[in-house]
């Protein structure tokens, strides 16, 4: 209820408190609101910056309510969710994710039994819209009609799709993406109920689809979007029935015409489900049929792509709608399952595999569309040159564009003890040497190209293949002074144990028997460490799963708690429990967790002992700077250890010394990297 007491001339008027400790002044319009602000402030209850008409405090102490916040009604029967009113919680018990815009908060929410969650503005303006309420809206701005962008919406990127259909907002009359809000006006006046030939036992009404149930027509949970959200469909509730506001569209094309197909599309109506033959997924209701080659699509498919460059390949990829017989492959590079040959699919024709068209074209920043199917295809340029080859082809002397000497692929008489300069993990076979320094490469990590695009980031150019510079990868964020790929553009870098493991395919760890996928998604134990892990390498055959830490552990590691290499032991077969502690920090060990274990002195050691917090740094790298006039270089100190000229503390671990003796100047990593981690991460070798 608002007071009667009028002050400058009607602009203000005070009301109730609303819960607030001081009265409350309204404010009719956006002048005096400025007037009154000291600087840009909140509504208290929807968290959205203020604007008339509000509240605010006639105290000044900084509350603001919207108007229509301050009058939301405790209970709330939404036109498009009637099962259960929406209750108004004030203080809601747990942060929650809004079911319309998707947004996380913590404050004001209208909260439904059912699981649904609405932000106060969205749940009112959603309200506004099923009762045509236009009117109401007069705090969200109606642009005029006509707006248009230069490129379809990529001048307002992901704010400029409707939030009742998803098709972007180019060219129709939309509200203010100031406020979070966008509309087509021909969404904001859907009629609330309509009659359609998809389902025609009940109306369809217009709803929030609060049971998440799939498009029966595109079969989609959430169409033109990944978003988990309800969104509007049209519903029969009795019936479990939902489809897309614009699958249900009485205006369907009666022919599609696309030049990725050379025939054009007819509209077939029918009720009964079918297999699109252009990806490979489920439909109802509606398809395309091309008499011509006897295939039916979804309409979406109509337009796919012929040729694509993909961020999971490094060729070219074809779309076809069945895979001819010299495809043996049969499993997606993506998800690992079967590919079905006698459905659509992307492949490459060079590397004999295949990919479902749901999985490669999910993501539309990790590929691109070729246009013309003649241009040239430029492969990436390789890191080597080969000077000499043997009789099978295989390259026994090569110039790597990183190193100034030529390298020799190995076995070298020198062992194995050495780590590959690329990755610095163990050099294995087979490797490439330098025989007159001591430098090696694993031939894996020899032949990457100078350029590459990874499949798992979304940088949108290649990466360029760098060395000579300590960097945290943003992928597994251990530091490293080894080969990386950087991005030009935000300039983060990902070290070559991450690029290589995650490359599509399958991986091969030398402690499991059968064949390791990647999944993205996978939620679980590591069998290595036993840690929870969002994204695993998991095997096919067995319920054995990796972390991506414990997939790059060194298989064999040096310390000083023993004189002999230590091998990385998936179990402990001592029955007796006193032996399950590790020798080094003395502490308790499940022998059930894999560990580092010499069988000559029978040590047995934690992998976080033995490895340390730095184990990809290369001992004996130099560092200019870093508040030093002198050359530093990193070192582990096995005796004699000096005094950090930082924490005063014995340097018994990862430290940068001067290269100058004289100078006696050293310091711990560790020290360096918490005092300025920004600058660390830039040094120079």
């Amino acid at each position: 209820m608002l007071g009667e007491e009028t002050k400058e001339e009607g602009d203000m008027e005070e009301s109730n408190n609303y819960g607030h400790q001081h009265p409350l002044l309204l404010i009719l319009n956006q002048e005096q609101l400025i007037h009154n602000q000291s600087a840009v402030t909140n509504c208290s209850r929807c968290g959205e910056k203020v604007s008339a008409p509000c509240f605010c405090c006639a105290e000044h102490c900084g509350f603001y309510l919207h108007k229509v916040c301050a009058e939301a009604p405790l209970e709330l029967n939404h036109p498009f969710h009637h099962d259960h009113p929406l209750l108004l919680m004030q203080n809601a018990p747990y942060t929650y994710s809004c079911d319309f815009c998707e947004k996380e908060d913590n404050k004001f929410v209208y909260h439904c039994c059912c699981g649904l969650d609405f932000h106060i503005k969205c749940a009112l303006f959603t309200f506004n819209i099923a009762e045509n309420n236009l009117k109401e809206l007069d705090h969200v701005a109606l642009q005029h009609p006509l707006i248009s962008t230069k490129n379809g919406d990529e001048e307002f990127g992901d704010v400029s799709k409707c939030f009742g259909c998803w098709e972007p907002l180019a060219k129709y009359t939309h509200f203010s993406p100031d406020c979070g809000f966008n509309f087509h006006e021909k969404c904001a006046k859907l009629p609330f109920k309509l009659n359609h030939g998809c389902h025609r036992k009940h109306p369809l009404t217009l709803q929030f689809n609060s049971k998440r149930l799939s498009c029966k027509i595109c079969r989609t949970t959430n169409q033109k979007t990944n978003r988990r959200c309800v969104g509007f469909v049209y519903g029969c509730s009795p019936c479990k029935f939902a489809v897309h506001i614009e699958c249900v569209s009485a205006f369907l094309d009666l022919v599609v015409e696309d030049k990725s197909h050379e025939h054009p599309f007819s509209l077939f109506i029918r009720r009964s489900s079918f297999i699109c033959d252009a990806c490979g997924m489920g439909g109802s209701y509606a398809s395309y049929i091309c008499c011509t080659c006897n295939i039916m699509v979804h309409k979406k498919c109509t337009s796919l792509p012929r040729i694509i460059k993909s961020k999971w390949h490094d060729h070219r990829l074809f779309h076809k709608y069945f895979l001819p017989d010299e495809f043996t492959s049969s499993d997606c590079i993506i998800c690992h399952d079967e590919v079905d040959p006698e459905h659509g699919s992307y492949c490459c024709s060079h590397c004999n595999i295949t990919f479902h068209v749901h999985c490669v074209t999910e993501d539309k920043r990790s590929y691109s569309i070729i246009s013309l199917e003649d241009e040239d295809e430029v492969p990436y340029e390789s890191s080597i040159i080969v000077i000499e080859s043997n009789d099978a082809g295989e390259a026994t002397k090569v110039k790597h564009f990183k190193h100034i000497h030529n390298l020799m692929l190995g076995p070298f008489d020198g062992g194995y003890e050495n780590s590959c300069d690329g990755c610095m993990l163990p050099i294995s076979d087979p490797f490439y040497y330098c025989s007159e320094c001591v430098f090696f490469l694993h031939k894996a990590c020899a032949e990457l190209p100078k350029v590459k695009n990874v499949w798992h980031e979304l940088c949108r150019e290649p990466l360029a293949l760098i060395s000579e510079k300590v960097f945290e990868c943003a992928k597994c964020r251990h530091i490293s002074n080894t080969f990386a790929y950087e991005c030009s553009e935000c300039e983060s870098k990902r070290c070559l144990r991450c690029v290589i493991a995650l490359t599509p395919g399958a991986r091969k760890c030398l402690r499991h028997e059968h064949p390791l996928f990647f999944y993205k998604d996978y939620q679980g134990h590591c069998h290595a460490c036993g840690n929870l892990t969002l994204g695993a390498f998991c095997c096919k055959d067995c319920n054995f799963v990796l972390h991506f830490g414990c997939f790059s552990l060194p298989i064999t590691a040096h310390h000083k708690c023993d004189e002999h290499l230590l091998s990385l032991t998936t179990h402990d077969d001592n029955s007796y429990s006193e032996s399950h502690y590790c020798d080094i920090c003395e502490e308790s060990r499940d022998p059930n967790r894999w560990f580092y274990h010499c069988a000559i002195c029978n040590t047995s050691v934690h992998v976080n002992c033995v490895l340390g917090k730095y184990p990809f740094l290369k001992l004996g790298s130099f560092f200019e700077g870093i508040d030093h006039p002198h050359p530093l270089t990193i070192v582990k100190k096995k005796y004699y250890y000096l005094d950090c000229d930082k924490c005063s503390k014995p340097c018994e671990n990862l430290s940068l010394e001067c290269s100058k003796l004289e100078c006696k100047y050293i310091v711990h990593l560790d020290c360096v990297v918490h005092y300025n981690l920004r600058c660390f991460l830039w040094w120079r070798m």
